[in-house]
């Protein structure tokens, strides 16, 4: 029996969410050796004490609308998602106690989305629909060693909730002819970790970062498997119970440095590294089953890179123009594109804009467009790997696309 928790975000490598700033998101989503707003809380957050300003708070939101079609061209079927638009946000605050000692709090969303599939389309037995949400919440201090070198970081709570449904079997009806299907929903889940930084500038137009980020373990016990429309057969004795399952969010590593060429032309680079090989397998633990009846999710996913570019332009007091793009790896193995994550390596392309309202209030907007390599992919987990596994393989092609508006608010006093 396959059952998955992890989520369709068709947009970022494997789960993973990269909109946590607009400033950074038009700069390629660069920010570890960036020092211009708040959204230093999130890219590394020992540039905090390096703002300017007392007070600093950075708001903001993105709509995302993302599409994955399926195909397998010798059976003749197709099968695309109608998923709602995704909204991950953000919200950053720092206050600087003295020249030497910042703190901060941040909130945001590096993980989640919701995505449906057709009903009864061929791989609802893999999965029918999914909607994951994980808040990261983190407290923050950000100190300065000397003129130009400073570390920063803190603890992270993260909280999660998560409803997930697929059919029991490519065939199995009750007497009516309705689907066979499981629904698994938690709410209240939470965990913690931490993130580290550092930023050194050894000249005053070269900045150096590099910031990590924890792997957590989100763990869900005692969340609710529903089970509909099951026949009334010794063969299938599904009744609702509890289950337990543990879902990794991987520790990242990044740096990167920013050059300040004049006053009007900022250049960044960042290198990401994403420890996804932590996530080999999703293993659901039902209450009141034989082992048997548990669920082994072989998922094998690769460690994968991130190459990102910015470049700012700063036009006169009013507006900054941004562009950006960034290579992303897929953490995903041959063999192993199950349909809640089919997505490929792809090319990012975005752009933005700060307007300054005042010499306190600034507006960001940002867009990024995503373009993945078309691949044809099948689930079929290796039984010399994963002996346990015994479910049926599932091959086609997926077609991924996504584009993402975004609009956030900076304010200094």
């Amino acid at each position: 029996m396959l059952i998955v928790l992890s989520t369709a975000v068709t947009f970022a490598g494997g789960y993973r969410v990269s909109l946590q700033g607009q400033r950074a998101l038009a700069m390629g989503h660069t920010g570890v050796a960036v020092v211009n707003n708040a959204e230093l809380a999130f890219f590394n957050p020992a540039g905090l004490v390096f703002l300017e300003n007392k007070i600093n708070a950075a708001v903001g939101v993105s709509a995302v609308f993302s599409e994955v079609v399926w195909q397998n061209d010798e059976f003749g079927q197709m099968s695309r998602t109608d998923s709602p638009v995704g909204t991950p946000f953000y919200a950053y605050f720092s206050y600087k106690i003295s020249e030497k000692l910042s703190v901060g709090l941040a909130a945001y969303t590096p993980y989640g989305s919701t995505v449906k599939w057709e009903k009864d389309w061929a791989g609802s037995h893999l999965v029918n629909d999914i909607e994951l949400a994980a808040i990261y919440v983190q407290a923050l201090a950000s100190y300065k060693i000397t003129d130009n070198l400073a570390v920063g970081g803190g603890p992270i709570y993260v909280s999660g909730s998560v409803n997930f449904n697929r059919n029991l079997s490519r065939t199995l009806t009750d007497l009516e002819g309705n689907r066979a299907n499981v629904t698994l929903d938690d709410s209240g889940i939470s965990a913690f970790g931490w993130s580290a930084g550092a930023m050194w500038s050894p000249i005053d137009s070269l900045r150096i970062g590099v910031n990590y980020r924890s792997e957590i373990l989100v763990e869900a016990e005692g969340g609710e498997a529903l089970f509909k429309n099951i026949p009334n057969s010794p063969l299938t004795p599904f009744s609702d119970t509890k289950f337990d399952a543990t879902l990794p969010l991987p520790a990242e590593l990044t740096v990167g440095a920013s050059y300040q060429f004049n006053d009007k032309w900022l250049v960044a680079i960042d290198y990401n590294r994403t420890f996804w090989d932590v996530y080999k397998s999703l293993d659901v633990d039902f209450a009141n089953q034989p082992d048997e009846r548990d669920s082994n999710n072989p998922r094998n996913y690769q460690n994968a890179s991130i190459y990102r570019f910015g470049l700012q332009y700063t036009a006169n007091e009013m507006f900054t123009l941004r562009t950006g793009y960034y290579f992303d790896e897929s953490p995903l193995s041959s063999g192993y594109y199950a349909p809640e994550t089919p997505r490929n390596d792809s090319n990012n392309f975005t752009g933005g804009l700060t307007v300054n309202i005042s010499d306190r209030v600034a507006v960001d907007a940002a867009f990024l467009y995503s373009r993945f390599e078309e691949i044809k992919e099948s689930y079929a987990p290796n039984p010399v790997d994963f002996p346990e596994y015994e479910g049926t393989p599932f091959e086609g092609t997926y077609k991924s696309g996504a584009f993402t508006l975004g609009l956030g608010v900076t304010i200094k006093i």
